[in-house]
């Protein structure tokens, strides 16, 4: 298969009927399995829900995960220049380098999960222009983002596993979940890695004339002017891995923004993506209810790098483990009467 690629911003809400959707034959044939298997029909829950997900994206009634890819990208931004974070841009490639050493939260996870991490930097030294004055990219800097993201997709990976890193991207993920979606500001905003009130008071302000500023723009408009590389980056990803039949689990609140440009394009471009948990960002909740998503998980996290998509991949694998492992009525010899 040869590499995917994004030419222009304006193509993509079109790549919702062109991209492989979810296999019909595979989702009943694993339907049917479930029924099949010793339990009463449904008493799994959502675990039945992934099993059937997950056949009909990987195109087989029984499928596995071989690899687990989870890939954090990390991206600066020139909206810190409006004091919405009270940590240096220096901790960005500070934690990239704590990623590729072993040292943090997503490393452990992805070890007791058996996922295999990548850290993608996305131009450190030269973050993103401050969004109150003019767009945060341009087109050619959103796609060249958006093509790195894709690139760093494995196409033999069963599942990916997404997550960001970046000071200053709360803002930016309120704001473009305000852009999306509307509402007032302030119910998009949180305390992202811990703004004080004065903090949150800046971040609403900043994010209110970058909206000013930006009005009227679609979907892959407001990703430019708004976003930052690493939100670009996982918009490539998340259509690179549906290139390819490999379902995604989008991580938090910044996460979810990043890829919800995309459901704004054309709803249909995050069928594949599960979202691992439900962030305690305020904005998270509201932003899957719009765009009608459920997460696997909620267990008050607000960490970022993947963290939460990772923990997910557990209850993905259990889902699995269940749905290929279990017997069926026949075979161990029960009466399903």
């Amino acid at each position: 298969m040869m590499d995917f690629r994004i030419s222009s911003l304006s193509e993509v809400p079109a790549l919702a009927a062109s991209l492989p959707k979810a296999d019909e034959a595979a989702r009943k044939a694993a339907l049917a399995r479930q029924n099949s298997l010793t339990k009463p029909p449904g008493s799994l829950g959502r675990l039945e829900e992934l099993a059937v997900f997950m056949a009909g994206w990987r195109a087989t009634a029984r499928p596995e995960i071989a690899l687990a890819q989870a890939i954090v990208f990390a991206g600066n931004h020139g909206i810190c220049a409006q004091g919405v974070n009270p940590y240096p841009q220096e901790v960005t490639a500070q934690m990239v380098a704590n990623y590729r050493a072993g040292g943090a939260s997503i490393n452990q996870i992805c070890a007791v999960t058996g996922a295999e991490l990548d850290a993608v930097e996305l131009d450190l030294d030269r973050p993103t222009a401050d969004f109150t004055q003019g767009p945060a990219m341009t087109e050619a800097e959103t796609l060249d983002a958006m093509n790195r993201g894709a690139a760093a997709v494995r196409a033999d990976a069963d599942v990916l596993i997404l997550g960001e890193m970046g000071i200053g991207n709360s803002t930016i993920a309120s704001a473009v979940a305000a852009a999306l979606f509307g509402g007032p500001v302030a119910g998009w905003v949180g305390r992202g890695t811990g703004s004080d009130d004065a903090g949150v008071k800046r971040k609403i302000d900043a994010i209110e004339r970058g909206l000013a500023l930006h009005g009227g723009k679609d979907a892959m408009g407001i990703l430019a002017a708004l976003g930052g590389r690493e939100q670009a980056a996982i918009c490539g990803a998340t259509l690179a891995a549906r290139s390819r039949g490999i379902p995604v689990i989008l991580d938090g609140f910044i996460c979810t923004s990043a890829a919800a440009p995309l459901f704004g394009a054309a709803p249909a471009l995050l069928d594949h993506c599960l979202v691992g948990h439900v962030s305690v960002e305020p904005g998270h909740r509201r932003l899957l209810d719009a765009m009608g998503k459920e997460p696997i998980l909620n267990l008050g996290m607000r960490l970022g790098e993947g963290s939460g998509a990772a923990l997910a991949l557990g209850i993905l694998r259990a889902a699995l483990a269940c749905h290929n492992g279990m017997a069926t009525f026949g075979e161990a010899g029960v009466s399903d009467k």
